[in-house]
């Protein structure tokens, strides 16, 4: 993909990441003139078209958010490239570091450093929540660093918006497994507070340096969530706060209901914390729980004799000048009146309860349906319907339940109120007139209205309307429509001639001369980088066609450009600009790798970072039966190899000399 085009206006320059569906490219907009970062969906994916609809959502949701702590999102596109389908996201290009190599870095973070990072988290969440999307992959792998020490929350590839549906993946739970949710590892239902659960765990591993579950399989580790009790990370770390310590744990409870309910009372936690370090969070039970019917173990006979004792004590200091006898008399039936009501009410505990056990209601599924239908199945049931709020949605129509606060499955007492929101349906917003506006204004106009650029933009010759100008729009202008809906276009590409006269290129940046070719009415073509001790760095060394040339309109224009001296990119010449070390001495070391034995097979993909370059030295899919091995890698002091299995980060080393 290096050097190659994307929608006529990113050109991709290198490399910056890799992930389960996507290779994530650094690009730059050649009609914004910015960097950016562009998500492509891997090659053997683009046929399978549930993972297309995965890729897609993830730009629908996260094009949603307009957050300081959330990546933006640009465009949307398809392209056809050598003829194969390539789906891709432009996003906002970060030039720093993910919290994961934040961590593996400094081995774990102060209580400070990590608050810091929390509560920026926490306030992208909230954000988030607050437009009805989850998130459902947090993990210091998709939380960015910019250069700033600014948080940044990426990869909404597996969130999905909470009030589309009961979120439910038995067959295929997503998400990362060390910081799974117990609901997501059991396929269960998913919300608010799944996300609350894996920032707590994120929070645990800036803590401690590590994860609260490992396991030889991923589905050993899973089943920890379920089962296992976390170790307070207080005893991993002495030196956390107590605070802080309750905190974390009040957001990996087991049970939904039983951890913070939503990121607002989370957020105001950690700020308490850190503002004046009071006591905070001590119950980490929820009040919820309290009114739940507990087993009251029954009282034995030496619990009986001690308050019995006790109460004989009392009345012998209150009644010394009666006579012994009577003292005995009256203690015999203090005592027998005692065990035998004792006897009595235990009876009564122990029947109330094994009545109350058979004596509950099932929460329903409500999400999805309408007022009218949920009361009717409240009526039914025996439940009280609550409606605690009215928000608009485009999502869902009027009238259809957008959320609940109890969850599906969960057991109720009869009459217990279920609190739900309904949909006002979508707030129209009014598409503005853009013919006549260049794309780039185009967009702004969009973007301030509320909608969205369309996928599908045409180029028309036109001999009124300027080049790059709209001439049409899908939507006419002043028409009301939902949020979000995208508009497309036909842009002008200019008055049509017969024959176009070829410009002198050489001597040129590669990007003006892109820009040059596309104004002309020609295709940019083959871009080839070789070194050059004549012409400086991404110069137009030469061009396929000769300057005066008398050519068509749509002819192919292919064009040599320098990557710099020969002696500063010897072992990279496909990146334009390399800053490596000429001459310097070369290291080998192994990386060992065990492929995953609960799978067919696992892709294991190894990438180098070298002065400042990023590039795939391995990648390759191993069965069990490989076992464990040791894979060599070659690089010049200070390279980092980082290790993946299918997407997901193992471990990294660097080549210290």
């Amino acid at each position: 993909m290096i050097g190659k085009m994307l929608g006529n206006r990113y050109e991709i320059l290198e490399q910056i990441g890799i992930g389960g569906m996507s290779v994530v490219y650094k690009a730059r907009c050649h009609l914004l003139d910015r960097y950016v970062a562009i998500k492509v969906l891997k090659e053997d994916l683009t046929n399978d078209e549930e993972f297309v609809k995965k890729f897609r959502k993830e730009s629908q949701a996260a094009a949603s958010l307009s957050h300081p702590n959330i990546v933006s999102i640009y465009d949307v596109g398809y392209d056809k490239i050598d003829g194969k389908d390539i789906h891709y996201i432009v996003m906002e290009y970060i030039n720093g570091k993910t919290l994961k190599e934040i961590i593996t870095e400094k081995g774990k973070l102060s209580e400070s450093e990590a608050l810091y990072y929390s509560t920026q988290i926490a306030e992208a969440l909230k954000h988030a929540h607050k437009n009805h999307i989850i998130h459902r992959d947090i993990k210091p792998h998709n939380i960015m660093i910019t250069e700033d020490n600014i948080v940044k929350v990426t990869d909404f590839g597996i969130a999905r918006a909470v009030t589309s549906s009961t979120i439910t993946t038995t067959s295929n739970v997503l998400g990362s497994v060390h910081y799974f949710s117990p609901e997501q590892a059991r396929g269960g239902y998913t919300d608010e507070k799944s996300d609350i659960y894996s920032l707590g765990i994120v929070m645990y591993e800036m803590l401690t340096g590590k994860v609260p579950f490992n396991g030889e399989t991923p589905i050993g580790v899973a089943l920890k969530h379920v089962q296992d009790e976390i170790v307070p990370p207080i005893e991993k770390n002495p030196n956390i706060s107590s605070e802080f310590n309750k905190i974390i744990l009040k957001c990996v409870q087991k049970r939904q209901s039983d951890r913070y309910q939503n990121v607002d009372e989370l957020l105001r936690d950690l700020k308490n914390l850190n503002i004046n370090k009071n006591e905070i969070g001590s119950n980490i039970v929820s009040d919820e729980t309290l009114d739940m019917t507990k087993l009251i173990p029954p009282i034995n006979g030496r619990e009986i004799d001690n308050m019995t004792e006790r109460k004989q004590d009392k009345h012998n200091r209150t009644s010394k000048k009666e006579n012994p006898t009577k003292k005995r008399t009256t203690a015999i039936a203090i005592i027998s009146a005692f065990i035998i009501a004792s006897l009595l009410f235990i009876g009564y505990l122990q029947l109330r309860n094994n009545l109350n056990n058979n004596d509950y209601i099932v929460t329903p599924k409500l999400v999805g349906i309408t007022e009218e239908e949920a009361t009717k199945i409240a009526e039914e049931m025996g439940f009280e319907l609550d409606v605690i709020d009215r928000v608009q949605s485009s999502d869902f129509e009027e009238g259809i339940i957008i959320s609940q606060n109890v969850d599906e499955g969960i057991k109720i007492k009869p009459g217990y109120p279920i609190g739900v929101v309904v949909s006002l349906g979508s707030e129209n917003v009014e598409v503005p007139d853009l013919v006549n506006k260049s794309i780039t204004e185009a967009e702004r106009l969009l973007k301030d209205a509320g909608l969205r650029l369309g996928n599908n933009i045409e180029y028309e010759y036109n001999d009124s309307i300027p080049i790059d100008h709209v001439i049409s729009q899908s939507i006419d202008p002043y028409t009301a429509v939902a949020p979000n809906t995208r508009v497309d276009l036909v842009i002008s590409k200019g008055p049509k001639v017969d024959e176009v006269i070829m410009i002198q290129l050489v001597g040129e940046n590669v990007n003006k001369a892109i820009s040059e070719i596309k104004n002309l009415g020609l295709v940019v073509g083959e871009i080839k980088y070789e070194p050059s001790d004549n012409y400086a760095a991404n110069i137009v060394m030469e061009q396929s066609q000769n300057p005066g040339s008398t050519l068509k309109p749509g002819t192919t224009i292919d064009l040599k450009v320098s990557s710099g001296p020969s002696s500063t990119t010897p072992n990279n010449p496909e990146t334009p600009g390399g800053t490596e070390t000429p001459g310097a001495e070369e290291f080998t070391t192994n990386l060992t790798v065990t492929p995953f034995a609960d799978k067919d097979e696992t892709e294991i993909t190894i990438i180098k970072k070298q002065d400042g370059n990023t590039t795939t030295v391995y990648t390759k899919k191993h069965k069990p039966a490989d076992g464990t091995f040791d894979i060599p890698v070659t690089g010049k002091k200070g390279a980092v190899f980082e290790v993946y299995y299918d997407g997901i980060f193992q471990y990294s080393k660097s080549i210290e000399g």
